[in-house]
């Protein structure tokens, strides 16, 4: 049986994560260039965001350049950005209500890529299914530095003190606070890590690793991930009787 088949509709994860990793050694395998296992890692992330969307997924949150990535060689990086450009499908998005986002440094961003990302930002703005979300020279340790720095100017201006900050006061101030934290964190590739990707917000995720490099994961496997998920006692420190 298929586990698109196997999947209970009643307990899809409302926010799903997924470190997208093995472009390269996919296309190394293939005898090809790591950009041609970006452009097919491109290609993925149009069928998954349909699936998920399918499935009512109400977010999905992509890693899909970290701020470690800037260190790649340049003609790399310059693939990457070219490709950021063209596969962003604004008719993908409409056809399937889907809202879409960005987080991270984006003034690092050439200005024609984060020109391209906005005009998609502001076309589907208004869309009520999905919210598809890039995170883009992104790390974890930057988003809570920011947060921190924010954090505290507001106690250096007397607005806040530091007796009121909660970690619903560091919510408010991540770069994810439009979204619920991860249910599910699904990492391809054959890593076991989180490698700098949203540290705070997986305290509770669900972690979900495989060998699958990205370009080969396709709808049946997120059917996977999830149906795995569903398998799973959530219990956030309580005991099972209390469940």
């Amino acid at each position: 049986m298929l586990y698109k088949d196997q999947i209970d509709k009643n307990r899809i994860p409302a926010h799903i994560a997924i470190i997208m990793d093995g472009n390269g050694r996919w296309a190394k395998q293939q005898g090809h260039a790591r950009t041609f296992g970006h452009q097919a890692g491109a290609e993925t992330v149009h069928v998954i965001a349909e699936e998920a969307a399918r499935l009512g997924v109400k977010y999905l949150t992509l890693y899909t350049f970290s701020t470690e990535n800037w260190n790649r060689p340049v003609d790399e990086v310059a693939a990457l950005m070219s490709l950021l450009m063209d596969s962003i499908e604004e008719e993908t998005f409409m056809k399937n209500n889907i809202s879409f986002r960005i987080i991270g440094e984006t003034e690092k961003l050439p200005e024609n890529v984060l020109a391209r990302l906005n005009k998609c930002i502001e076309r589907t703005s208004k869309n009520t299914g999905m919210c598809l979300t890039l995170a883009l020279s992104y790390s974890s340790k930057w988003e809570i530095t920011e947060a921190v720095k924010k954090i505290a100017r507001e106690v250096k201006e007397g607005s806040l003190s530091p007796e009121e900050i909660t970690d619903q006061t560091i919510d408010r101030y991540l770069a994810t606070h439009y979204m619920p934290d991860p249910d599910l964190l699904i990492r391809t590739g054959g890593e076991i890590r989180l490698s700098n990707y949203l540290l705070w917000q997986c305290a509770y995720a669900e972690l979900y690793f495989c060998d699958t490099f990205w370009p080969d994961f396709k709808a049946e496997e997120l059917c996977k991930a999830i149906c795995d998920f569903q398998k799973r006692e959530r219990r956030f420190g309580k005991t099972s009787e209390q469940i």
